[in-house]
């Protein structure tokens, strides 16, 4: 209430001083009590009757009067307008007004009163309201004449030679209860030269709904504010064809703004001068039946529609949850009964047949093949869809459980394979992996948890076969050893490493330099290390000479270094590099 009571302050055309400001200040919040005080008598016993209570700005002569415009609800009334509630109310409202400020002044109106200053082209009280400070607005009536007066102002000044007519319609101009405020903005389309009709219609309808959006900023009213726009030649033709839409909008629109247009067309309406043109009848008569059949036809898609989504996704879930890609619609019924029935045998043939009845209901519905489906029908659906949602959240379970057992088998068969692989890296060829594991780890120095880890791995195994862990165990246990094969791996790897570069050589021939790696009973040659395409040789290594010299590549050289051994002494005879030197072509020189 303050912010909106300084609206109306005077307008100085020099700065106010700081004492000028704070008598302003005092009078509002003075203002404001009043109001307050005011508001509060007035609704203890007439909050039936009020609809709306608002501050209008003050009048030249009487500056020191609040003028407060009240709007009492005649909606109950037998008799519009009702003067007599209105006089009996007056007096009541007047008085207690009085009782509260001598200095506040009451205008008090009628709904229908409001509404006939607008029939008889008197704006003046539209434009005080939308000036005004909203003190009581239960249903927003004050609030939609507030916006379509601004929103009505700003079109007439930007469209002014356009706009013909500017109508408020709805429930809430009736004084009823509504959730939006609905103005109609009709537009002379009878002059345009420079482009067609319709292209006039939608680049001012753009504009006009825009300033829309803009009155909502402007006025703050919440309620949502829609906007309609016509050109005049469309509006005619429609009222012309008896368009209810037309009918309503004359029969209890308000013009807020008309040039000539809308009220002559509304007294013709009363005086049942505007009747339905027998090609107007027979379109409404063929309406209904249209409407019917594309409302039975909308009804069955949405049925087919929903039925047949509720099983295609929960369907195409389960096989994305198995492993495989999103099937089609068709593909979903073969995967189906492929997967889950045949191979996993875990779910019966019947659920798979439920499905592809409806897949086929719905397809013959987008075909045309499906008109009509009966209430029976329709509940046979629903229950095969439930029994197959139902079937569908146990196969979940079921394939859950698989992957699980299966990801833990695999996780286990990896902790063993490369346990096994660091026992063979030594040498070691045992019975007892915890045994094997543990001497292993006092070897290469790695730490005593890391052979603990390995033997509560296995003991977890057993545990899980049977069935003695629990989900958050599992996930325990997988995360353990995960970590528990990335170390192992780290070792392995990094000692095999330590091992291939002591058995490399290096040579330079020319400006090109070359690799021979010595393994225990093979040698591959690389004459030139840096060349994208590296030319490699493979010989078999006798008594530290190269015999059977072959071509070889990247691939089967990192194949021989995992399954052969690396010696741990490396030991170059002289027949070796003369060997060498044949194969090269060149003086050769090692290079350490």
């Amino acid at each position: 209430m303050e912010e909106n009571t300084k609206n109306f302050n005077p307008a100085f055309n020099q700065p106010l001083s700081e004492e000028q400001l704070k008598e302003i200040e005092k009078k509002q919040k003075e203002i404001k009590t009043k109001l307050d005080k005011l508001q509060k008598k007035l609704l203890k016993d007439h909050k039936k009757d009020i609809l709306g209570l608002t501050l209008l700005p003050p009048k030249k002569k009487e500056k020191n009067k609040i003028n407060v415009l009240v709007i009492i609800n005649e909606e109950k009334s037998k008799i519009v307008p009702d003067y007599k509630l209105k006089d009996k109310v007056s007096k009541e409202l007047i008085s207690i007004a009085t009782a509260v400020d001598k200095n506040i002044w009451l205008d008090v109106m009628l709904v229908s009163e409001v509404k006939e200053s607008m029939f008889d082209g008197k704006y003046e009280l539209l434009q005080l309201i939308a000036m005004s400070a909203i003190i009581y607005d239960p249903m927003d009536f004050l609030g939609a004449l507030k916006i379509s007066e601004v929103h009505k102002t700003m079109t007439i000044k930007k469209f002014e030679k356009y706009v013909v007519s500017y109508v408020a319609a709805g429930s809430l101009f009736r004084g009823e209860p509504s959730n939006d405020i609905d103005v109609y903005v009709i537009i002379d389309d009878t002059d345009v030269k420079r482009m067609s009709r319709i292209e006039l219609r939608d680049k001012l309808r753009g504009l006009i709904v825009n300033m829309g959006f803009d009155a909502q900023d402007l006025t703050g009213v919440k309620k949502q504010f829609h906007v309609q726009v016509y050109i005049l030649t469309d509006f005619w033709e429609a009222v012309k064809d008896a368009h209810p839409v037309m009918f309503t909008l004359l029969r209890d629109g308000v013009p807020l703004y008309d040039r000539g247009v809308y009220n002559p067309w509304r007294l013709l309406l009363k005086m049942g001068r505007i009747r339905p043109s027998p090609e107007s009848i027979d379109m409404f008569m063929d309406t209904g039946e249209r409407l019917l059949d594309a409302a039975k036809k909308k009804m069955l898609m949405i049925i087919g529609q929903d039925l047949y989504y509720a099983v295609l996704n929960p369907a195409q879930a389960a096989l994305m949850l198995y492993g495989l890609n999103p099937p089609t619609p068709k593909e979903t019924t073969k995967l189906l009964e492929e997967v889950f029935v045949k191979k996993e045998k875990i779910l019966e043939q019947k659920y798979v047949d439920s499905w592809e009845r409806i897949r086929v209901f719905f397809k013959d519905i987008e075909h045309g093949k499906v008109k009509n489906v009966s209430g029976t029908q329709i509940d046979e659906l629903i229950a095969d869809v439930e029994a197959f949602l139902k079937r569908i959240n146990k196969l979940f379970h079921q394939i859950t459980s698989k992957k699980e057992k299966e990801s833990f088998d695999q996780i286990n068969k990896d902790v063993v394979r490369i346990v096994e692989d660091a026992l063979l890296s030594v040498g070691f060829k045992v019975t007892n992996l915890e045994i094997g594991f543990k001497k292993f780890c006092s070897k290469e120095g790695l730490p005593v948890k890391l052979a603990n880890d390995f033997k509560e791995l296995v003991k977890a195994n057993k545990e899980f076969k049977a069935k003695k862990l629990a989900k958050a165990e599992i996930d325990k246990v997988k995360r353990e050893a995960r970590t528990f094969i990335r170390v192992l791996e780290d070792h392995i790897l990094r000692k095999r490493f330590l091992g291939v570069e002591r058995a490399k050589v290096k040579f330079k021939h020319g400006d090109k330099v070359g690799e021979i790696l010595l393994l225990k009973d093979v040698a591959f040659i690389t004459k030139d290390i840096k060349a994208k395409d590296k030319k490699i040789f493979k010989a078999d290594l006798v008594k530290g000479r190269l015999k059977k010299v072959v071509k070889s590549d990247v691939l089967e050289m990192d194949k021989a270094l995992i399954g052969k051994e690396i010696p741990k002494v490396l030991s170059v005879q002289e027949g070796l590099f003369e060997d060498l030197r044949k194969l090269i072509g060149k003086d050769i020189e090692i290079v350490f």
